[in-house]
């Protein structure tokens, strides 16, 4: 193991102790620097130790993204590796290790500025009721739990793993009940739970033919363990077939749908940005430019005057 080898791991447990960033995150990035020290093996001649990181030039850390760009990678991917390079930088030039001043002065690939996309309102409601699936041949517990998770994705803007993450003791029970979810960088909301939500759970509990202990997993799989978010985009995935969905009908887009919605009905946006866990407000302002578009493709299609010369 050489020091850059040491040093790198490190790196990953200030990542996972002090920023707190998630399991998928440290994964990704600890896989960028594989990649990238594979890479300087090639690059360098041999594998790179700190010194060799510290002598890196602007044009070495392009010569690796476009590298990467040609096994196919896209920008989004780059942008990421890119950024946790400079995570890594930052990290051993506060040690007293390394320079970032080559990681900061190379540019990154532009991304293009695609919008979340919503579904309609009546298509998030369809994929959220477990009536809609009443002709699969799926155990009646499992469509009312894919229904119950479906709808805090919609009903109340959770992310999926954060809906999978809660416990039995934290279902909420009463209308007017609220949970206390824990997002990014393990910060904790409050976000209401719709009556129509609530009456989903109490179902899924009623028919779950499982033991679900308090501090327990609330949503299990058909073997009874947790349940796996695979799950969820499978049965969604059955549902875009169904209702004729486009393939951006996922989990995820109930999410997007629930801000989009609120804002198209006058939401505030500071409420918004505390109901999804945003920590900046120009993130949950997205939202705010969807319903802009949404509103002028309504005007352009609708309004007598918006066709003519």
């Amino acid at each position: 193991m050489t020091d850059f080898d040491s040093f790198r791991r490190d790196w990953l447990q200030h990542l996972a102790s002090e920023l707190r960033l998630s399991p998928k995150t440290l994964e990704a990035y600890g896989r960028d620097l594989a990649q990238f020290a594979a890479f300087l093996g090639e690059h360098l001649g041999a594998h790179p130790t700190l010194a060799d990181i510290a002598g890196l030039k602007p044009a070495d850390l392009r010569a690796f993204l476009g590298r990467r760009r040609r096994d196919g990678v896209g920008n989004r991917t780059l942008m990421r590796q890119l950024a946790g390079l400079r995570s890594f930088a930052r990290f051993g030039e506060h040690s007293g290790h390394l320079t970032a001043a080559a990681f900061a002065a190379t540019r990154g690939p532009r991304l293009g500025k695609s919008l979340p996309r919503p579904l309609e309102p009546a298509a998030a409601r369809a994929v959220t009721q477990a009536a809609t699936r009443a002709g699969e041949e799926r155990e009646a517990w499992i469509l009312a739990r894919d229904a119950a998770v479906l709808g805090l994705l919609y009903g109340s803007g959770l992310r999926i793993s954060e809906a999978l993450s809660l416990t039995r003791a934290q279902a909420p029970l009463q209308p007017g009940d609220t949970l206390t979810v824990t997002g990014k960088g393990a910060k904790t909301r409050m976000v209401p739970v719709l009556p129509v939500v609530v009456a989903a759970i109490a179902e899924y509990l009623k028919l779950c033919p499982w033991r679900l202990p308090p501090e327990g997993p609330l949503f299990r799989g058909a073997k009874g363990g947790p349940l796996s978010p695979r799950i969820i985009q499978l049965a969604v995935e059955g549902l875009r077939g169904a209702l004729g969905l486009p393939s951006s009908a996922t989990p995820h887009a109930l999410r997007h749908s629930f801000a989009t919605h609120l804002i198209g009905r006058g939401g505030d946006l500071r409420a918004i940005q505390e109901l999804l866990g945003h920590a900046s407000l120009s993130t949950t302002q997205i939202y705010t430019r969807i319903d802009s578009t949404r509103l002028m493709a309504a005007y352009d299609a609708a309004h007598p005057r918006a066709q003519s010369a």
